[in-house]
């Protein structure tokens, strides 16, 4: 199959990004921006990309979803045998990655990633829906399964075997991570792909500067 995709394009219009528009700090400006994306019914604006690398720097990239954020860093859940917990557990650099396509709005983040608590991780497991709770523990993220009906077995299994149980313990393989920024970048469209392009670094004093970046 050979698709020509060289005429899909749009002019972006919606508005522009300019130095009084900008917060000193990343967290907030990033706060106000979640907070239009929510405004704005963006299905699932906690939804990102996450993308970590090998220790030879070879990339994978997959969608999940926030849990939290403040100035600490951005908070998510996943099972850490996964591609994405090894290779965290090799190499802890990770991009984060917000598509805000409706607000013609991007943000990406730049940072290291640490586990949380297993404290932390207990009490956010005690809040998903037991569905949830049941598959993380019928579901070995990233490994090979014969079937979907392999995998339905393994949650029939699971189902039973929780019958009657209240509270749900999260698997010893289940956890989250914390990612630490050290970089902010917000990316607002323009017209004549003029794009909006501000960067924040964390400098050596632990003191945030911005710039505009070319697009």
């Amino acid at each position: 199959m050979d698709a020509d995709l060289s005429a899909l394009r749009r002019d972006y219009a919606a508005g522009g990004l300019d130095e009084p528009d900008l917060s000193p700090d990343p967290f907030d400006m990033f706060a106000r921006w979640y907070d239009d994306a929510v405004t704005a019914e963006i299905h699932e604006p906690n939804a990102m990309v996450v993308a970590t690398a090998t220790p030879d720097g070879v990339p994978s990239a997959r969608f999940v979803l926030l849990k939290g954020f403040s100035s600490g860093g951005f908070v998510f859940y996943t099972n850490q045998s996964g591609r994405k917990g090894r290779e965290l557990a090799a190499n802890p650099h990770i991009a984060l990655l917000f598509p805000w396509h409706p607000l013609e709005r991007q943000v990406r983040v730049e940072g290291t990633a640490a586990a949380v608590t297993r404290e932390e991780v207990k009490a956010y497991f005690s809040q998903r829906p037991r569905g949830s709770q049941l598959g993380a523990w019928a579901s070995h993220q990233s490994e090979p399964v014969e079937s979907r009906e392999a995998l339905d077995a393994a949650y029939r299994e699971v189902e039973q075997r929780f019958e009657g149980v209240e509270d749900i313990e999260p698997p010893d393989e289940w956890g989250g991570y914390r990612v630490t920024p050290t970089r902010f970048e917000f990316w607002q469209g323009r017209t004549g792909r003029l794009h909006d392009r501000f960067v924040y670094d964390l400098r050596d004093n632990s003191q945030w500067e911005h710039q505009r970046l070319a697009p």
